[in-house]
């Protein structure tokens, strides 16, 4: 199968994990066997969509048996509601380990555009997961529902902090009510949901300069017709 991600990889053809005197501790196989669970469903989502997903897809692909499918997720749901729970611990990660790693003195718009840039560039080499995040999520349930609008609000914290910090250094800049910042969030996610669904996971760092505009101009009161203005 064509691997699409660190966070898609399967075990599908290579041998189950050792077991015995000569195998891993319980506690190393159950880790283990959790970790291919979580990659296994993302991967078998990408191929078949949630809807059709089957638990015996998971564990094939896993390259662990049923009953241990069952020790760790209760369902299909379960584990693939972990799954993207994990991913999407990573993507935030990657924007805030990018944020960190700015020198001191970087500019508002610097900042946030080398956010934007991990958040791009982290769904762009995880082509399933993107698609799993923001195709097969919102028909997962009324659970998966309820991460994707938790997420939205994450997302809108982080604009809300970069915005505040900006402001000390931007008096001029609006102050804005905070549904400004979910809905920053949310159509954030509808324009790379747009891509993920034309098939264009790829070149998802094209969106770069759009979202970066999108974000000055309710956030700095920018034209939109401006991405590229200096001087932030």
């Amino acid at each position: 199968m064509r691997q699409e991600g660190a966070l898609s990889r399967t075990h599908e053809g290579e041998p189950g994990l050792p077991r015995g005197r000569s195998g891993l501790p319980t506690e190393a196989v159950h880790a283990a066997q959790r970790e291919r669970l979580l990659r296994a469903v993302i991967a078998a989502v990408a191929r078949t969509g949630f809807a059709d997903l089957t638990v015996a897809d998971i564990v094939r692909g896993a390259r662990v048996s049923k009953a241990a499918f069952y020790v760790h997720f209760a369902d299909k749901e379960d584990c693939f509601l972990a799954a993207t729970r994990e991913g999407g611990h990573q993507m935030l990660d990657r924007v805030a380990d990018a944020a960190r790693r700015l020198p001191a003195g970087t500019s508002a718009e610097a900042a946030l555009r080398a956010s934007i840039a991990a958040f791009l560039g982290f769904l762009a080499g995880e082509p399933a997961f993107a698609r799993a995040f923001y195709v097969d999520m919102p028909a997962a349930g009324p659970r998966a529902v309820q991460r994707i609008e938790a997420a939205l609000h994450k997302f809108a914290q982080l604009d809300r902090a970069w915005h505040e910090r900006a402001r000390r250094d931007h008096p001029a800049w609006p102050a804005v009510p905070g549904q400004a910042y979910y809905a920053l969030a949310g159509a954030t996610a509808e324009l790379v949901r747009a891509q993920v669904g034309r098939g264009q996971i790829h070149t998802m760092p094209d969106l770069e300069d759009m979202l970066v505009a999108l974000h000055l101009a309710v956030l700095a009161a920018r034209p939109m017709d401006a991405p590229g203005t200096p001087g932030a």
